[in-house]
This record gives structure tokens, C-alpha cells and sequence, in this order.
């Protein structure tokens, strides 16, 4: 059975810096993409960065772009992003996803929920002003 464990998560002033990791596990066939998804309290579960390694493509949600960092350890099967510069505004529930699909390395695709199959249990982010 697929397991993501994320850790990482805490409270931060603005401008401070965050690791997130997603710990994979119980993988028959490697995912095609993994990504990072955040939800506000009230709002939409938004994607923030996805990548696929076999196509060696990343994408950033617009918010994030410059700021964040998405990367992925094969060797210890972890995920990571590393968000600096971190505003109120990224306050939110951090979770790691994983898809099987092939398009979800493409660019329409690569931030939806719905492509989405395994969900970790998520990790808090707070950044206070």
C-alpha cells in the first residue's frame, strides 16, 4: 500500500525559510510525477509544484515561482521543497502527491488535484507577519 509521510512544516516570520519532505513508500511501480498541493482554511486545494523526472519537466504555480524549489531524492525516495522568502499568504495545509498518469507531466495537467491518486496526511506551514 502506497504511503506519503510529509514533515517539515512549522510557523515562520515573513521572509523565512521552510524544508518540506515527503517520505514515499510501498510503490509497485514508481510514480510518473510527484507534487506538492497547499489548502487555506476556506479555500480550494491549489498545486504548487510538480515534477517529473522521466521528462525532466518542473512546474510552479505562478505564486511561487522565484521563491520555491521542488526537488526529489530517488535514492531515499523522498520528495522535498524548499521555500524561501515565505509570505502570510503560503499559510497553509502542505500535502505530497503522487500520479501514475502519463499527462500529468504536461503543463495543463501537472497541477491538478484530479490527477492525483496518493495523498500524504499533510503538514502545517504558518507564516506570520
Amino acid at each position: 500500500q502506497v504511503q506519503l509521510v510529509e514533515s517539515g512544516g512549522g510557523s515562520v516570520q515573513t521572509g523565512g525559510s521552510l524544508r518540506l519532505s515527503c517520505a514515499a513508500s510501498g510503490y509497485t511501480v514508481s510514480p510518473n510525477c510527484m507534487a506538492w498541493f497547499r489548502q487555506a482554511p476556506g479555500k480550494e486545494r491549489e498545486g504548487v509544484a510538480n515534477i517529473n523526472q522521466r521528462l525532466g519537466s518542473i512546474y510552479y504555480v505562478d505564486s511561487v515561482k522565484g521563491r520555491f524549489s521542488i526537488s526529489l531524492d530517488n535514492a531515499k525516495n523522498t520528495l522535498f521543497l524548499q521555500m524561501n522568502s515565505l509570505k502570510p499568504e503560503d499559510t497553509a495545509m502542505y500535502y505530497c502527491a503522487a500520479a501514475q498518469t502519463l499527462r500529468c507531466g504536461q503543463p495543463w495537467y501537472a497541477l491538478r488535484t484530479d490527477e492525483y491518486n496518493s495523498w500524504g496526511q499533510g503538514t502545517q506551514v504558518t507564516v506570520s507577519s
